[in-house]
């Protein structure tokens, strides 16, 4: 509740060191001594003094500032704080800045805290291969979007949807791709970029649940598609050993070995380093690039009589205008055919795959995607539409089907036909030739047919070598991020470059074993809505951030806008569904489960995702909605400010409150430090997430809040005035009774009690809890925090003294035994306690945990002495509502008037009935006025006797004196004042301990007393005897406005 001592001192920088005396005298220093001054010291940088004309402690902004303290080379700049600013002359003390900090070492490799800015020299990683945006993403995506599609597929395309719905089949497309580049584009230039590719972009802006759940998927998916590729490509290769008659088993066994044998091959390549792979991509990129050239120049080649047999006749305007129109067959339609055309257009994240590979990732990513989208769009379109002009749909190849000259031509076949060729028997019979029946169309057209076979194991090649490499890397920076702790030991590199090595051998073993299966026909429609899924939340990511209008949204790229990112995202969820509905639904299941699961494991990471800040957009909102309405009873919910101190010092008093708020109400959990600020408020300070990290981790739903001030009572008045935001803010204070309200100072006792006054003024509803075993554990907290820094300096004090993991001899053997000693030496002072001591602490501990578990069948006895609003009924009321007390049942305890009990019981079970509230049993005290007893007045009178001033036996002078002289002592006069009030509470602690010994939780009715009538000590004797020797106690008094209705 209260902190008298801070353990700390001022707020000290761990980079400054403060000796000597004035005036200031202001120098850097620096942790190694390389810049060849002896000390260690010197002189204090030029640009700090000549930009101001004087030496000053401030710094010139600074790129070197702004790293992460986990930054890869272990160091960062450090500014000074703000106290060390503000204080610095009143503290007539030398300041010695260092130009960097250590890393506390305590972030494990690739955490989000790296800075790559701030890697090693260039020097220093000699052999590292960094690429630009051609070779590292222009390259690589062209390649990846150029696939088998290019010279298979393509002129089936435009055969079937013509080519003017085969235009609108490209453009959709690259819209796609292109939105997806722009959304893409401005999440890669709002920071710095590190590997990881789509996962990195997702995880970073969305968090790691949207993250970590694509980023598995898409990792496995490329994996998958290596092996999809490898078998297109082992297709091919059976395709020419059979037409060779050298197939070496069977058609399907031989798809395997080859594609085992050419996996093997680029496993080969991927593991030798980024470099080699990369100038294979190159002579792949080059072997491709000739086989589209090769396409358009067999175009202005005159067609050989075998070649128009099978359709082709170079451009004809008539052949343009046939191929125009769509021609459905086989019952294909718009979005089939799109649908078989769009995972051609996938690829475009093969360069940002290798982000970390990428000499600048921010420029590289959205210059070299873009551009790759544009040219590889263009090539698709260029080739389709010279196909279309040249050759027709159906052709027979049979160079003897001829039309004689001047033959009337119509019907399908009429541009043929004009040109001499009868090709109307394929309305009959399918043809084998032509763009609807042949997929060798490309082949025919070209220059040179075998460099289109060499173009299709180029495309095939380069797409899986893509993935070969893509998918270890995401990969890697998945298990970096320690989101699946299993997967962690796939996050170790190798070498420079630091190669996934283990994800490339388990990207292996994935693509042979679905190369074994042979036919990826089931796998493919999958694989492509992972893909889109990837594509859909990069979209979602642009439009989210934007959304939340975060400053820290700023990227440098421009030509993006949010609603377009969102158009983007829900055409990729529709493609998904047009390529496959069964597998964009299994693709969404995959994911929910998977979000789920990092959900419910909460990962220690902080990314300062949109969802964050849209989080809190969202709250603001809701609270300025809240504060334009005005409160009504049915809505009112306990809102509790806790006085508990560190959030851990008292757990009943927290387990308690939170079981009135739940996740329903407002908990906030508030500490006063008290003392002079400069010396509080580091601790203050340094407590603030440490405590509210320790809610968090307990699963409290509560906040932590302190003040430091001079007086707690103070403090206490901050809080119950500033705490809160609009409607959000506790109307209810919770506290822990004084139980050494007779032992201590006479102003903590009024300060307690003052701030029971001021709760009452604010108008808050008050709530305080008794425990017998009382409710601080601090002393016991302390004493394990000494223990666990006593062995923790035990270990570092072996792992000093024993090297090679403890097996010295000799000298460190006797250094161990030392150590030792130096440990019973440390925690000596923490000598064990009495016994009597021990039994104390260990029901001190039992008692704190008491509120934790399941509570016992009993009751919740609740004493309804005095209509505060309702706040003592509805409190216990809230209580059974709790799974931990669902068996505890409530009974009320009321004051009633001799011979009218049935009737006051009767009305009581009326206005229970009317509030919807189950009770077990109604009790009418109709003995409440009686007398106590005199054993309990004696020992309330023993109890108040220390503070009495017992001004009657002296005369008027000596009575006026101490009246003047002790101000805060009982006087007879009081006493004889309130002798029935006081009596009373002797009398109710009879009747409570008489049917109340048993409950498993007491509630009753809590005085009043008047300001400036009755003093404090009498005030804290109520207190005391109302609730001595009873179970736990909860003393209630709402703030008389109703938080109950009977009005629906």
């Amino acid at each position: 509740m209260e902190k008298y001592k801070s353990n700390g001192g001022e707020n000290v920088n761990p980079a400054y060191d403060r000796t000597g005396d004035d005036p200031p005298v202001y120098d850097e220093t620096s942790f190694s001594e390389t810049n060849g001054l002896s000390n260690g010291h010197r002189p204090v940088r030029p640009s700090v003094v000549s930009a101001f004309g004087h030496d000053t402690l401030d710094r010139v902004p600074n790129i070197d500032f702004y790293r992460n303290a986990g930054s890869v080379s272990g160091h960062r700049a450090v500014r000074p704080s703000l106290q060390e600013l503000h204080d610095v002359f009143q503290k007539n003390g030398t300041i010695s800045v260092p130009d960097t900090v250590e890393d506390d070492g305590e972030g494990s490799e690739g955490t989000p805290s790296d800075d790559v800015e701030s890697a090693a020299p260039i020097e220093n990683n000699k052999g590292v291969v960094k690429f630009g945006w051609i070779k590292g993403v222009l390259v690589r995506c062209m390649l990846n979007i150029w696939g088998v599609m290019l010279f298979i597929r393509l002129s089936w395309v435009f055969g079937q949807a013509g080519w003017g719905l085969g235009i609108v089949v490209i453009a959709l497309s690259c819209v796609v791709t292109t939105v997806t580049g722009l959304s893409m584009s401005a999440i890669c230039t709002n920071g710095v970029v590190r590997g990881g590719g789509a996962y990195y972009l997702i995880s970073r802006s969305l968090g790691p649940e949207f993250g970590g759940s694509i980023g598995l998927i898409f990792a496995f998916a490329n994996a998958v598609a290596v092996a999809m590729y490898v078998v297109g490509f082992a297709e091919t290769v059976v395709e020419l050993l059979i037409e060779n008659s050298a197939i070496m088993v069977d058609e399907i066994n031989d798809i395997r070995i080859i594609g085992c044998i050419t996996v093997v091959l680029l496993l080969g390549i991927s593991v030798a380093g980024m470099e080699w792979e990369a100038k294979a991509q190159i002579i792949l990129l080059i072997i491709l690039l000739a086989a589209i050239v090769n396409v358009f120049v067999g175009t202005f080649i005159p067609a050989t009589t075998d070649k128009k047999a099978k359709g082709f006749f170079n451009y004809d305007s008539q052949i343009f205008l046939e191929n125009f129109t769509p021609n459905f067959e086989d019952g294909e339609t718009f979005f089939s055919v799109f649908a078989i055309f769009f995972p051609a257009a996938t690829g475009i994240l093969a360069g940002a795959n290798i982000s970390g590979d990428l000499k600048d990732a921010q420029a590289a990513i959205p210059k070299g995607t873009l551009l790759a989208i544009l040219i590889t769009g263009v090539t698709y379109l260029g080739v389709a539409l010279c196909v279309s002009a040249s050759v027709v749909r159906d052709a027979t190849g049979n160079t003897n089907d001829t039309f004689p000259m001047g033959t009337v031509c119509n019907g399908p076949a009429s541009a043929a036909c004009e040109l001499g060729y009868n090709f109307t028997s394929c309305e009959v019979e399918r043809c084998k030739f032509g763009l609807m029946n042949s997929f060798q169309v490309m082949t025919m057209v070209s220059g040179f047919g075998p460099l289109i076979t060499a173009g299709t194991f180029s495309a095939t090649l380069s797409s899986a070598l893509a993935s070969l490499v893509s998918a270890p890397k995401v990969f890697q920076a998945l298990c970096k991020d320690n989101i699946y702790k299993a997967l962690h030991f796939f996050a170790k590199g190798h070498g420079k470059n630091n190669e996934p090595i283990r994800g490339y051998v388990l990207t292996f073993v994935i693509s042979v074993a679905f190369i074994l299966i042979g036919d990826l026909n089931v796998i493919a429609p999958i694989i492509s809505n992972f893909f889109l899924a990837s594509y859909a939340l990069i979209n979602f990511s642009c439009f989210h951030a934007s959304y939340a209008k975060s400053p820290g949204w700023r990227p440098a790229y421009k030509y993006y806008n949010m609603w377009l990112s969102l158009l983007g995202a829900l055409l990729c969820c529709v493609v998904m569904f047009v390529i496959n509905w069964w597998a964009a639904l299994i693709t969404y299941g995959i994911e929910i489960l998977l979000y789920v699961y990092v959900t419910v494991k909460k990962p220690d990471v902080n990314w300062g995702s949109s969802t964050q800040a849209v989080t809190f957009v969202s709250a603001v909102s809701n609270a300025l909605s809240l504060s334009g309405v005005e409160d009504h009873v049915k809505n009112f919910r306990p809102q509790i400010l806790v006085l508990n101190g560190t959030a851990k010092n008292r757990p009943a008093l927290l387990d308690l409150a939170h079981s009135f708020s739940k996740t329903y109400g407002l908990c906030l959990t508030a500490e006063v430090f008290v003392g002079p600020r400069a010396e509080v408020l580091p601790e203050m300070n340094a407590g603030m997430e440490k405590n509210q990290m320790w809610l968090n981790k307990k699963k409290r739903k509560a906040f932590y809040a302190a003040v430091a001030c001079d007086d707690f009572r103070k403090g206490v008045e901050s809080l119950l005035q500033a705490s809160g935001l609009g409607r959000m803010k506790p109307n209810t204070l919770m506290l822990g009774f004084k139980r050494d309200w007779r032992t201590t100072n006479k102003e903590a006792v009024q300060s307690y009690v003052g701030m029971l006054h001021d709760a009452f003024d604010f108008e808050y509803g008050t709530v305080v809890l008794r425990m017998s075993q009382g409710l601080d554990m601090s002393h016991l907290l302390q004493e394990e925090e000494e223990m666990l820094k006593a062995a923790k300096e035990q270990a570092m004090l072996e792992n000093e003294m024993m090297p090679n993991g403890g097996k010295g001899k000799g000298l460190f053997r006797k250094s161990r035994k030392s150590s030792k000693q130096v440990l019973t030496t440390r925690v000596s002072v923490c000598s064990p306690p009495s016994p009597q001591v021990a039994r104390m602490n260990e029901r001190l501990v039992e008692a704190g945990a008491q509120f934790k578990k399941k509570q016992p069948k009993g009751t919740i006895d609740v004493w309804w002495l005095f209509d505060d609003g309702g706040l003592t009924l509805l409190l216990p009321y809230i209580l059974t509502t709790r799974k931990k007390w669902k068996d505890s049942k409530l009974r009320i305890f009321i004051a009633g008037q001799p011979g009218r009990t049935e009737l006051d019981k009767e009305e009581m079970k009326s206005l229970l009935a009317k509030f919807r509230i189950n009770c077990s049993d109604i009790n009418v005290i109709d003995d409440i006025h009686v007398k106590p007893s005199s054993s309990s007045w004696k020992t309330f009178e023993d109890m108040i006797e220390p503070f009495c001033l017992h001004e009657r036996c002296k005369d008027m002078a000596q009575s006026e004196a101490m009246r003047r002289d002790y101000p805060w002592k009982i006087t007879d006069e009081e006493l004889d004042t309130f002798e029935e009030k006081t009596n009373l509470q002797v009398r109710l602690n009879e009747l409570l301990q008489e049917n109340s010994r048993s409950a498993n939780l007491i509630i009753v009715s809590m005085p009043i007393a008047r300001k400036e009538s009755v003093s404090d000590y009498l005030y804290m004797a109520w207190l005391d005897v109302l609730t001595k020797n009873l179970p736990p106690t909860l003393l209630i008094r709402g703030n008389h406005k109703s938080v109950l209705t009977f009005y629906s």
